[in-house]
């Protein structure tokens, strides 16, 4: 895969979410990630607040929570749209980037939160993401992700790309950035894992 093919695949899927900004608020706005929340928070094992990265954090739902949850909750997306409506439904800063060319200071975060946005990245760009956002966390700094279920599958699913990981996979790409594994688990909880599609992971930068 060329540089040319990874713009091409940024420049598309933002231009899927950018056209329909305003359903995929109305979509998703009352989802219920406080599983992934309260197991980010958990790690960060602190009561003073947190400087967290809502990386891909669309229209800015999860980035009002953990701000009313009294953190200093920093948002990230691509789409021009998701980030004036995050700034809007959240008050916090939100930086316009996309996900294949994160600009970001050295040590900056406590935490990422990476809920549903990671899966976007094409696996030959990975590994680079994956470091670039090891180097933002302060040592001891926590990431989580959430990503769709899958057996290492990678393409479009209509004019979104992405990749299905599989556990272990997975995990060779996030250890293989310096990461430690603190947790896994399946979403939705309570249900069996064929009616899990979401794999949740949670790592440390030691």
């Amino acid at each position: 895969m060329s540089d040319e093919d990874l713009e091409q695949i940024a420049r598309r899927t933002l231009a899927h979410y950018e056209s329909r900004a305003d359903a995929f608020w109305e979509g998703t706005r009352d989802h219920d990630v406080s599983q992934n929340i309260v197991a980010l928070l958990g790690a960060l094992g602190s009561d003073r607040p947190q400087r967290i990265l809502d990386l891909g954090c669309g229209p800015g739902r999860d980035l009002r929570r953990l701000r009313d949850l009294g953190h200093e909750a920093v948002g990230l997306d691509g789409s021009p749209s998701f980030v004036r409506m995050a700034r809007a439904h959240s008050g916090c800063e939100v930086l316009q980037q996309d996900l294949l060319e994160l600009d970001l200071p050295d040590a900056s975060f406590d935490g990422v939160f990476a809920n549903a946005s990671l899966f976007h990245v094409p696996l030959r760009a990975l590994p680079r993401v994956l470091r670039e956002l090891f180097a933002a966390l302060r040592p001891g700094g926590a990431l989580f992700s959430s990503n769709p279920r899958g057996g290492g599958e990678e393409g479009w699913n209509g004019e979104r790309y992405g990749v299905w990981h599989d556990l272990e996979p997975w995990r060779a790409f996030v250890t293989g950035a310096g990461f430690m594994e603190l947790d896994h688990y399946y979403r939705p909880p309570g249900l069996p894992r064929a009616q899990q599609p979401w794999l949740a992971t949670l790592w440390r930068r030691p």
